[in-house]
Order: C-alpha cells, then structure tokens, then sequence
C-alpha cells in the first residue's frame, strides 16, 4: 500500500486508536428526503465536530458541506435504484474518480448484494472501482447490503460477504452486526465497521451495540439514523465516541447522552 492510500485511511481510521467514528448521512441516494435529513445541512453541521469522518453523496457534499471542513470525506459512488423501484439492488457505479479527487475525498464507498439477482454486477461494480481507485490511490468502503431483506444479516451471509470484498480487494468494509460477530470480523482480512441499520428503540440499544461491535474486533462504527434521527444528536455522537475511543461501557454512554441533553 503506497503513501498516499494509508495516509488517507490513517485520516479516517484514527491512529491514535486504531478506531472510527463515521458519521453516515448518504441515504437520500436511494429514499430520498429521509425523516430528520430533509434539510442536510441542518442535521450535519452541528454534528461535524464530533465525527471521524462523513459519508455522503457528492450532490449533498457540494450543496450542504462548508468547504472549509477538515472532517475526511467518504463519497458514496454507486446508486441508481430507488426504495420504490422493483430491486435495489441493481445499481451502478455514478461517480467518476476523477470527481472524487477534486472533491478531495479520503475514500469512496459502494454498495455490495451478494446473493441478490444482481449479486454480479454489484461484485463487478467493486471490482472495476478499485482499479480506478488504485490509480489515484484512494481506498475503497466496500457496503455488504441486503436491500429490503433485512433477515439476511447473520453471521454466515455476513461472513461471505465481508470476505468477498476485502478479496475483490476493499481496503475496509462496513457491514451489519450480528450473533457470532467476532467470526465475520475473524474472517475477513480488512478493518470492519458496523453499520446502524434503522433507528433502533433506545439509546441503551445503540449503545449495547456499538459496545458489542468493538468488543468483538470492530474498528469502528458508521452511525447515521441512530444518531441524526435521535432528539438528541449531539449527545448520541458524543456518546458513541466514547465507546469507539474510550471503551465506555453502555452505562457510561448513557450517562454522557443524559448529561448532554
């Protein structure tokens, strides 16, 4: 791995605690004026501070995103189903590399479905985006996405999924937690992040979570509902920061959501 790809990772993945905190606001791309982030701006400003790095679209990263930002930009660049379509899993590469670098980008990010009817073309789409990523040195976010079919995420879907992406070459890959997490960590041979999946029903939810993941080898979380859809936001951040950097435990993390209300 050359310079210039560890340097960009290093600016995601903190060195100082080998773990991350990403902030996942890029769900407009495929539902649209999303509950809490009808207004991007509004919902990510305030949360900038606190986050290791920003996952978004480039039309939400031009339109919504104070260029003077330091915060290190994973970009979303696949899309092309929406949640009204007939699959989404049928996407396509949407961003050329060449807008990546002048967007700056620390990483871009695409979208996996294994097992689904376009389970090829997806596993293509990471392919050929490492290549055009190798070129410029930018590593690449590999997404282990179910779509609709949420009851996928168990750990030997997830497994099968994590390690076909660091093998199509993925510098890292967010996933789903799940029972027997440490396996799909284990197995697969890049840095695991967790993805929140929906608003869970409690913050201690969240926490419990998050606290799992990283107990169990993740090296970090990518939050979005859990965080900008809580009454809460820049206490959940701070928060689930704590667990990331600081190992809090589930009751420590709460304590700081409440003293931060």
């Amino acid at each position: 791995m050359d310079w210039g790809k560890k340097n960009r990772i290093s600016q995601i993945i903190k060195p100082e605690t080998g773990r991350t905190v990403m902030l996942a606001v890029d769900h407009g791309y495929f539902l649209g004026p999303t509950s809490k982030l009808e207004v991007p701006e509004e919902a990510i400003t305030p949360l900038l501070p606190y986050a290791d790095a920003l996952m978004l679209t480039r039309g939400v990263l031009r339109n919504c995103v104070s260029p003077e930002t330091s915060v290190p930009i994973v970009l979303r660049v696949s899309g092309g189903s929406s949640i009204i379509g007939a699959d989404l899993s049928n996407e396509g590469i949407t961003t050329s590399m060449e807008d990546a670098v002048r967007l700056n980008v620390s990483a871009v990010a695409l979208s996996i479905f294994v097992g689904s009817d376009y389970e090829q073309q997806t596993l293509m789409n990471l392919a050929i985006l490492v290549d055009m990523a190798e070129e410029y040195g930018i590593p690449v976010l590999a997404v282990t996405a179910v779509g609709k079919e949420l009851g996928k995420r168990d750990e030997r879907f997830l497994s099968l999924s994590c390690r076909i992406a660091a093998e199509q070459g993925a510098s890292f890959v967010k996933t789903y937690y799940c029972d027997d997490f440490e396996k799909v960590v284990g197995s697969c041979p890049v840095p695991v992040v967790i993805a929140g999946g929906p608003k869970l029903e409690t913050e201690l939810d969240s926490f419990k979570l998050a606290h799992s993941a990283i107990q169990k080898g993740a090296r970090g979380v990518d939050f979005g509902r859990n965080i900008w859809q809580n009454p809460n936001p820049i206490g959940m951040i701070k928060a689930i920061r704590a667990i990331v950097h600081e190992n809090a435990s589930p009751e420590d993390a709460q304590r700081i959501y409440d003293k931060n209300k």
